[in-house]
């Protein structure tokens, strides 16, 4: 897929190859996370994992975003479940200069496009202290919707959680994709592991 902007044409694509992402640079501004340097290195690493898959978006050889999905942090609730059809949205991350241009909505839909991502439930848990709300100007919940907009356009949906992380703040979220493929035993199994508390009035 190709996306024009001001400043150039962006070709999205994935999923990419350790090696092609060896290949390519890595913008300078990719800083949400770690340095640029060492999230080149990571995404490079994180493309080796057997269930990783890597889309990116680029100004001809060089990344200007990216979306990571890969299982869930072992230390994570998220990975405490006999489930082996559960990948995380890991990260997503576009430079300044291409925000505004659907980037991140068409990374995801790219994405998406792959039938294999209909063998899996796809969760991304959001988090508001690593929003870029100085360099957007946007408030929490301005934000928030915008997030919601964006993970929307990859058919992920909103889910209630009692995961104290994403409980500790109103604008933290969980957001889900179930795949077309996805047995109703799974989903049981994923409803048991948003919610460890249950109780009965």
């Amino acid at each position: 897929m190709t996306t024009a902007t001001d400043n150039g044409l962006l070709v999205i694509e994935g999923p990419v190859e350790t090696e092609l992402l060896k290949d390519y640079s890595f913008h300078e501004d990719l800083v949400a996370f770690r340095s640029p340097q060492k999230q080149h290195e990571a995404i490079i690493d994180i493309s080796t994992l057997p269930e990783a898959r890597i889309i990116i978006a680029r100004l001809n050889e060089m990344i200007v975003g990216y979306v990571t999905f890969l299982y869930p942090d072992p230390l994570e609730r998220w990975s405490q479940t006999t489930l082996e059809n559960l990948i995380e949205l890991g990260a997503i991350e576009v430079i300044p200069a291409f925000r505004g241009y659907s980037v991140g909505k068409n990374m995801l839909r790219i994405a998406m496009m792959d039938s294999a991502m209909e063998d899996y439930i796809i969760i991304t848990t959001e988090y508001y202290w690593h929003w870029d709300l100085k360099g957007t100007g946007l408030n929490v919940w301005e934000y928030r919707k915008m997030m919601e907009k964006m993970m929307n356009a990859g058919g992920l949906e909103q889910m209630a959680t009692d995961d104290p992380e994403i409980c500790s703040h109103p604008a933290n979220c969980l957001m889900v994709r179930f795949g077309a493929n996805i047995s109703q035993e799974d989903i049981q199994l994923f409803d048991a592991l948003r919610f460890h508390q249950r109780f009965m009035y």
